[in-house]
């Protein structure tokens, strides 16, 4: 295997609506609920976040003066075990975003059958104009403001939009301060020498190429007959196309924020993240490959996969019309929007949906917390082949889901997700 790059890495999170993230991840829940009959009292539980923490931490910025900023941590549901979910800082994270993205981490843990519940947390701030001196008080002020909220066994966050390894480690630092002593388990996504688990940077893209080998061969197509095109270049779609290419998979097209590249003789992978990394992160005047005119072109070409591994709402009642894949895999969350999902059906196009084909990061998470319960390290290949474990008997479930009640695959990892945890709660007596 070629050498490959080490990326940062980001939580991935669900499409949230600008006007209304809550009733934009509920419309789905609401149509599986139906689907499986579940009673009101049941759904008025699942549907309701259990805790909500405002918190307004002040830090000395390096000008000498007091900023206040805003921050919350959403604990969805905890009945399957402790609540996960990552944190995010951005200049537009609000309350009913927070809920919605807890909400979805309770229904992505269930899916991949994993004991954690659904909790997200967030602050209003702008990364990008903070020194690492003002990101690291923040970060520690944060900490203590939830150090009731995090633990191992209670709420442990990971990274999410503008955080990665870096505030895991002061997370974890201020943290183990409180408790008088060291607890690397009540965060994932620190550095590999903090704790981090091996295979947690491309996990995300692993389970990508790992749902999309699953539903190929639901397909009956040969990988190496196969040509697919993925939708933006960061970590999870690099990493879906590296891996994607090592299984026979022809990459013919690729995007990232300076457009769209097609080659029908097959982009070569390694080459196309080399001079990524050689640019600043960019393919601008990549020679591998020619450019669309339209980078949104990329999304119609005549491939057999499409992965939209970039932003949300990529995929439109406007364009689905015009595709060609006969396989979508949702590498980012919400790439389709829900007016898309008629015509896409109708078309008889597969699609892996976001809450079970990117659910490979926080799986891996899940295992970085177990060998820091342990207090023993696993290799790489006990990483993967578990995970692998864990995506292709969801996929199984849900696809096996999806004929039981003649749904798409996308409802059916809901109906997955929401009878496990509605029966969890009635075996428990939860309420």
């Amino acid at each position: 295997m070629a050498a490959t790059t080490v990326y940062k890495y980001k939580e991935p999170a669900p499409r949230v609506d600008a006007e209304n993230p809550l009733e934009s991840m509920m419309s789905r829940f609401n149509v599986a609920a139906e689907i499986l009959g579940l009673d009101e009292e049941t759904y008025e539980v699942l549907k309701a976040a259990d805790k909500q923490v405002i918190v307004h931490i002040p830090v000395t910025m390096d000008n000498g003066k007091v900023r206040v900023f805003e921050g919350y941590r959403v604990i969805h549901n905890t009945i399957l075990g402790p609540s996960k979910g990552g944190i995010r800082y951005d200049k537009n994270v609000h309350l009913d975003e927070v809920k919605a993205l807890a909400a979805w981490m309770t229904w992505k843990c269930a899916v991949v059958d994993i004991p954690y519940g659904g909790a997200k947390g967030g602050i209003i701030c702008e990364p990008a104009t903070m020194s690492a001196g003002e990101m690291e008080r923040l970060t520690r002020g944060y900490t203590l403001a939830m150090k009731d909220v995090f633990g191992p066994d209670r709420d442990i966050p990971a990274p999410d939009m503008g955080t990665g390894p870096r505030e895991m480690a002061w997370l974890m630092d201020e943290f183990s301060k409180t408790v008088g002593g060291t607890s690397p388990a009540v965060v994932t996504g620190k550095p590999l020498v903090m704790g981090g688990s091996l295979g947690r940077t491309e996990a995300t893209g692993r389970g990508v190429m790992v749902a999309a080998m699953a539903a190929l061969k639901k397909l009956d197509l040969d990988p190496h007959n196969v040509s697919a095109a993925v939708q933006g270049f960061g970590n999870v779609g690099a990493w879906a196309a590296k891996l994607l290419s090592e299984k026979g998979v022809k990459i013919k097209a690729l995007s990232d924020i300076s457009g769209a590249y097609w080659n029908e003789n097959g982009i070569d992978i390694d080459e196309a993240i080399a001079y990524k990394n050689a640019h600043a992160g960019r393919l601008d005047g990549f020679q591998g490959a020619t450019m669309l005119e339209n980078a949104d072109d990329l999304l119609t070409t005549d491939v057999d996969v499409l992965v939209p591994a970039a932003v949300e709402d990529v995929i439109t009642e406007h364009n689905a019309h015009d595709i060609k894949a006969k396989l979508i895999v949702e590498g980012a969350n919400g790439p389709t929007a829900a007016s898309a999902d008629p015509i896409i059906n109708e078309k008889g196009i597969m699609v892996v949906p976001d809450i079970l084909a990117n659910s490979g990061g926080v799986t891996v998470s899940y295992f970085e917390w177990v060998q820091n319960k342990q207090g023993f390290k696993w290799s790489e290949k006990m990483v993967t082949e578990r995970a692998d474990r864990i995506m292709n008997d969801a996929f199984e479930k849900v696809y096996q889901t999806s004929r039981k009640y003649d749904v798409p695959m996308r409802i059916a990892a809901y109906i997955v997700a929401i009878d496990k945890v509605a029966q969890t709660y009635k075996f428990r007596g939860g309420y």
